[in-house]
């Protein structure tokens, strides 16, 4: 159900939407569902101001992205190449393993990132 309304264009967008989804992803995410711990993680980074639902999806994400979430991966790859967490190395690291997995984002960041070195 929360996939479902995360995905939906129309509905996936509203704060209060998110809100709900994020509520119906915490117990699955914390009994190890990987898929719930990749979007709850995704949406605590993306969309809490909170620096500590921050840092509880990054964890939320490095634990998927460990198990082999792909999307998991490629977030971790775009927060480490953000300014405030710069460190190059992990997001190399994130990325390349999501490229290998065949997405197609995570080549294009890998791309950018070695123009940048």
């Amino acid at each position: 159900m929360a996939v479902w309304l995360l995905d939906s264009e129309r509905l996936g967008r509203a704060v209060g939407v998110k809100r709900i989804a994020g509520r119906l992803l915490k117990q699955p995410a914390r009994e190890g569902v990987i898929e719930a711990q990749s979007r709850l993680g995704q949406l605590l980074c993306r969309d809490c101001d909170s620096q500590r639902d921050r840092r509880i999806g990054f964890e939320l994400l490095r634990q998927a992205a460990r198990a082999g979430d792909c999307q998991a991966q490629l977030e971790l790859g775009r927060l480490y190449c953000q300014p405030q967490h710069r460190e190059p190395a992990k997001a190399r690291l994130w990325l390349e393993q999501a490229a290998a997995q065949g997405s197609q984002d995570a080549a294009r960041w890998l791309q950018r990132l070695s123009q940048r070195a």
